[in-house]
């Protein structure tokens, strides 16, 4: 017999030596992360080689310094405890400017620059002003065309989704999903008009919003997201808290919710009857709920499910993709999520999949269940959606014991 004790005792020094060094460097990279965001591009564009007139060089440097300092005062102001639109506004469009540009400042400082050279281009100072120009020039199409995409109202993107343990008379039911609203510092109230009129046209049995209504408490974004009132299905409107409910008085959007017409699922399940079968649908809390220290709030998908036929299939709305292993460790048939935005402004969405299991799409998780994630039909603080557009989902259930219908 070996003894492994002292194996044990090292690994797991190592295992508390490794989280403790990860929590101290994420503790810093608040302070690092900005100064990185600016002084980048800063460096790649102004002092690399292109011996730009002093004014110039020097002119620029001062307004990346002032970017610097000023985006997260402005984000602080607009959204710490003074909840300053207007700083909210300024802050969130520096950050999605600095992040598009930052982004192209690496790649093309890198790879364009790299292509010149060995195809012989000009001199050293012609190849940096060539990518400086590049990345100024890549950077204003992408914004110009992601702050458009952010602003339209979402195409319809449509689904057939095939759940085994659907019967025949729920083939063909129609669910419409939207996410991620975000009504916020900008205001969209004609935009979220628009929204409901587009799920009105899609003639929904069920409409699911999974959360995140908003930046802000449901008295300040009441306007925003009046509309939702407006919204029609034959059979029910149901709703999901999300995290940004949960800075934001989220016992207030659920009583707004309410008021509108929707039915908060918070742990509990409403049935949908058509054609003689019943499918369950079924809503918890958002993951982060129970840490918000609002008395009652939890995840909790056993009470959610509590009382009903463990026969029948299952729809659960739950705000963050990553709460489908609970879903699948239940056997839940078809979970619908938003959260990810679908990484909003690429190439945001690799930071996105360390923390969620999926990004957009259909998806499998175990023997039995599927996982919706919608890319949002708003967007989360900078007006901006590069290569990951917005949408509005019409997901058609659809049962193995009738022939999909076209």
């Amino acid at each position: 017999m070996t003894d492994t004790s002292d194996t044990r005792s090292t690994d797991g020094a190592e295992g508390k030596a490794a989280p403790n060094l990860l929590h101290r460097v994420m503790r810093y990279i608040p302070l690092i992360a900005p100064v990185l965001l600016w002084a980048l591009p800063c460096w790649v564009l102004l002092h690399t080689g292109q011996r730009w007139p002093a004014s110039v060089a020097w002119g620029g440097t001062a307004l990346f310094v002032l970017g610097l300092i000023g985006m997260p005062l402005a984000m602080t102001r607009g959204h710490g405890r003074r909840q300053q639109d207007r700083a909210a506004v300024v802050g969130d469009t520096l950050l999605g400017g600095i992040w598009v540009l930052f982004t192209w400042s690496v790649l093309l400082g890198v790879l364009l620059r790299l292509a010149l050279f060995v195809g012989g281009v000009g001199d050293g100072q012609t190849r940096a002003r060539i990518v400086t120009w590049a990345v100024l020039g890549v950077s204003a199409v992408l914004l110009a065309w992601g702050y458009v995409e952010a602003r339209r109202v979402p195409r319809v993107r449509r689904l057939d989704v095939p759940l085994p343990r659907l019967g025949a008379g729920l083939d063909g039911t129609r669910v419409v999903l939207i996410t991620d609203t975000h009504y916020g510092p900008i205001d969209r109230a004609g935009w979220s008009a628009r929204v409901c009129e587009t799920v009105n046209s899609l003639e929904a049995d069920l409409v699911c919003h999974t959360g995140d209504i908003a930046d802000g408490t449901a008295e300040r974004r009441r306007a925003q997201a009046a509309p939702l009132g407006t919204v029609r299905a034959t059979r029910a409107r149901v709703y999901v808290t999300g995290n940004h409910e949960y800075y934001s008085e989220a016992q207030g959007w659920v009583d707004l919710m309410d008021e509108l017409g929707w039915e908060p699922l918070r742990n509990r399940h409403v049935l949908l009857e058509r054609g003689g079968d019943t499918l369950v649908v079924a809503g918890v809390d958002d993951v982060t709920a129970e840490s918000s220290g609002l008395a009652g709030h939890r995840a909790h998908l056993a009470g959610a499910m509590d009382g009903a036929d463990p026969d029948l299939p299952v729809l659960l709305l739950a705000h963050q993709p990553k709460f489908v292993d609970r879903a699948a460790a239940a056997g839940v048939d078809l979970q619908l999520s938003g959260h990810t935005h679908g990484g909003q402004i690429w190439p945001f969405h690799h930071l996105v999949r360390l923390d969620q299991p999926a990004l957009a799409g259909l998806s499998r998780h175990g023997s039995r269940t599927l996982l919706y994630t919608s890319r949002g039909t708003g967007f989360w603080g900078p007006p901006f959606r590069v290569f990951a557009p917005s949408e509005i989902t019409l997901l058609v259930l659809r049962s193995p014991q009738t022939s999909p219908s076209t």
